[in-house]
């Protein structure tokens, strides 16, 4: 954890237990802060590698659980439908862990980045639980000019995004 680093007590529940989460709250109009995570051959990815288009960050907690499991299903079916948009899944799951699930549920249209290492999409973006070492579910679409179009935290981890307002901001 940076030393700068804000702590958000409270600010997530996990069964209706309260977690602390590490980082800001971004809001729509902000500039996407930068970050390091890793691909699928553990290559470093930042924010400058996730291309020029609009971009949505699906935020899981863990691959291996229903929610996370169908939000990336669904977000992979989508994905397909839209043009001019890249969806990237970001967890704590290991890149291992990332290609397996991608490679039993046929997971070929979200771009798979894991937080395993640092931590920093977690502390950049506000979704670290400090308690757990994962991240709480949340979306963000980015505009090309990485602005901040869309945020969403999702109150409760076991609860699902609001899917629709985020392919709404995205196609918009």
């Amino acid at each position: 954890m940076s030393a700068q680093s804000v702590e958000r007590a409270g600010a997530t529940t996990l069964r209706g237990n309260p977690f602390t989460l590490v980082g800001p709250e971004i809001k729509v109009g902000d500039a996407a802060p930068e970050f390091t995570v890793v691909d699928g051959s553990l290559k470093p990815v930042h924010l400058s590698d996730t291309g020029s288009k609009t971009r949505i960050f699906s935020i899981v907690p863990s691959l291996d659980t229903p929610v996370c499991d169908a939000q990336t299903k669904r977000f992979n079916e989508e994905a397909a439908k839209l043009e001019g948009v890249d969806i990237y899944t970001v967890s704590m799951d290991l890149p291992f862990a990332q290609k397996r699930f991608c490679n039993s549920f046929l997971v070929d249209n979200v771009k798979m980045l894991s937080d395993h290492r640092e931590a920093s999409f977690g502390e950049a973006y506000g979704t670290l639980i400090k308690e757990l070492r994962i991240l709480s579910r949340a979306i963000f679409v980015v505009a090309p000019d990485n602005t901040v179009k869309y945020v969403e935290y999702v109150g409760e981890v076991a609860d699902y995004p609001n899917y629709e307002a985020a392919l709404a901001a995205a196609r918009g």
